[in-house]
């Protein structure tokens, strides 16, 4: 064969090599979107030192990192742009691009909203919650609640919270007649359940308690866990905190996004999100037994008191829970459209947790407990 006929065979031989470790390149390295980085200005509803502010951050800190140069979510603290209360609107109207928060803080825009978190959940722990809201129709019920309240943001709920303490007060409540007159602090339908008890409610955000309980504003005060209570100065200010309650046993947080932006993102980097707000779920529920873990033990030597809620409270919370999910569902279809997905999961997730969960505390006591 001549060197002129062995030249086309050359070419396509080289031609056809060179594609092949185009291909070999493409499955070793898969071509991702590759533009300018995108910014995204968060804000959370937690002050700057509080564990929850912690928690978004950690969040953003996993976006970042897999997304790698084409992602940025910046993360202020409460108060930077919006108030804390303000947070949803903020991000709807694009004066921010997000945010971290609690659904229970826009309860004034629709009563239904406190359901995911305030009250009983019939007997649902948070993470059962979760479950209803990503398994049994919650997303849907929330994305049509914002819908007709005209937000137009992207909801992710995530990082079930461990139960919430009944509150910290300057003398401990030992009968259910010792909260009526009492000035406190709590938030959502929590708010309607202690003014039923008999309490004076003011719903402040989470940086006013403290300054509140100092000054004598108001006598006791509820805010989330031993790791937020003792960062935010409760131990200072209050000696004696009742734990267990009702009126926030199945709350989580929220993670908001401006629908707009939102739309503009790659479908790369909404995976991203999506798979990152399940791995923050995951780390901030291992951190919060750690972290809330050894505050609790610190709060005790800094001479707290703690009491257990008497069940005689904890039964008369049922019972104004049970009142006030009448008076709502008559006044809101939407609240009872909501209240009913819930029954109707927690029921059967219900029965099946009950019947197969362990009495762990039979196993603790054989350990730890006193002989």
């Amino acid at each position: 064969m001549s060197q002129k006929s062995k030249t086309p065979l050359r070419r396509r031989f080289l031609k056809s090599a060179a594609g092949g470790a185009v291909a070999t390149g493409a499955l070793a390295a898969p071509m991702v979107s590759t533009a300018q980085t995108i910014s995204l200005r968060f804000q959370s509803t937690w002050p700057a030192k509080d564990i929850f502010h912690e928690y978004a951050n950690d969040f953003a800190k996993k976006v970042n990192e897999m997304a790698g140069a084409r992602v940025r979510v910046e993360v202020l603290p409460a108060g930077a742009v919006v108030g804390a209360f303000q947070l949803l609107e903020g991000v709807a109207k694009g004066t921010l691009d997000g945010g971290h928060g609690v659904v229970a803080y826009h309860y004034g825009k629709n009563s239904a909203l406190a359901l995911w978190g305030s009250g009983p959940g019939f007997g649902m722990d948070p993470n059962m919650l979760l479950s209803w809201h990503y398994y049994g129709g919650g997303k849907e019920l929330l994305d049509e609640i914002y819908k007709s309240i005209n937000i137009d943001v992207v909801s992710y709920l995530y990082g079930p919270m461990p139960t919430q303490p009944f509150g910290w007060f300057k003398k401990p409540i030992a009968r259910v007649e010792d909260i009526k007159g009492t000035k406190f602090r709590t938030v959502g339908l929590a708010v309607d359940m202690y003014t039923d008890m008999g309490a004076a409610v003011n719903p402040l955000p989470g940086g006013e308690i403290v300054p509140a309980l100092d000054r004598g504003l108001i006598d006791g005060a509820e805010f989330n866990n031993a790791s937020s209570d003792r960062i935010l100065g409760f131990p200072d200010v209050v000696k004696n905190c009742m734990l267990q309650s009702f009126h926030q046993s199945t709350e989580q947080f929220e993670i908001l996004f401006n629908r707009a932006k939102f739309n503009t993102l790659p479908a790369e980097v909404k995976s991203i999100i999506d798979y990152a707000v399940q791995a923050a779920s995951a780390d901030m529920s291992w951190k919060a037994v750690d972290r809330n873990s050894k505050d609790y033990i610190e709060l005790k030597k800094a001479g707290v008191n703690f009491y257990k809620t008497p069940d005689a409270i904890l039964r008369a919370q049922l019972a104004s829970w049970d009142k006030i999910m009448d008076k709502k569902s008559s006044e809101n279809a939407m609240f009872k459209k909501v209240l009913d997905s819930q029954r109707a999961f927690a029921q059967r997730a219900g029965s099946w947790q009950n019947d197969y969960t362990v009495d762990f505390k039979m196993a603790y006591n054989h350990y730890f407990g006193r002989r």
